[in-house]
């Protein structure tokens, strides 16, 4: 709500859009650099809880932060070079996108139990709502966007 007094605009607080919580990690891809990312996602969630009282279950919380570990090993294993984490979040949902320097588009394989590894994507697919990839000027981005239950 704004007050208008004598010409004056007076924010009072109540009407100003609130944006969604906005973190981003640049990593090398040095050693220790996937249990870095789990871990500032994980301090993303906490200041999820914080800041947006968002209620994030355990399970949610597990599934997120195994989204951000399958993204980032797999621009860790395909790149060529640095890669960023970028997590977006809000009471309900939290879109995770990972930039990397390779142009070469992820693929996901059909479920096979008996292949082994090669499962990221499709473990990212049964996770998210969405899931998107596109090429970008120095790479790709690929983006996950897990809802939270309420």
């Amino acid at each position: 709500m704004i007050e208008h007094l004598g010409g004056a605009v007076i924010p009072t607080g109540f009407d100003v859009p609130v944006e969604p919580l906005r973190r981003a990690a640049h990593y090398t891809g040095e050693p220790g650099c996937i249990a870095e990312a789990r871990d500032f996602a994980a301090r993303f969630l906490e200041q999820l809880r914080t800041e947006w009282c968002a209620a994030i279950d355990p399970r949610a919380d597990g599934e997120l932060l195994l989204v951000v570990s399958e993204l980032i090993t797999n621009a860790d294993r395909h790149s060529n070079g640095p890669y960023i984490l970028e997590l977006e979040g809000t009471d309900s949902a939290v879109l995770v996108s990972v930039y990397d320097s390779s142009a070469a588009l992820p693929r996901r394989f059909p479920k096979d139990p008996e292949r082994v590894g090669r499962h990221g994507l499709e473990i990212v697919h049964a996770l998210a709502t969405e899931v998107s990839v596109e090429r970008v000027p120095v790479g790709k981005r690929v983006r996950a966007l897990l809802h939270l239950p309420q």
